[in-house]
């Protein structure tokens, strides 16, 4: 399970599972810790998150999960 955190560090969400359906991502999981929910990632939504990318924030991601 991975949690997202708010800034104020509360549970936002919890993914319990990934799934995929067709040509989309399906994100599973619950919101605020008890509202089910399931998010759809489109590989047009997908590609437009990679604009939002910078260099620095690349090279950053790229090491974040040795940290």
């Amino acid at each position: 399970m991975i949690t997202l955190y708010s800034v104020d560090n509360s549970k936002l969400m919890e993914i319990d599972k990934l799934e995929r359906s067709g040509k989309e991502l399906l994100i599973k999981g619950r919101v605020f810790g008890t509202m089910p929910m399931t998010a759809r990632l489109s590989p047009s939504e997908a590609r437009k998150g990679l604009k939002l990318l910078n260099f620095r924030l690349a090279l950053f991601l790229l090491t974040f999960l040795l940290r």
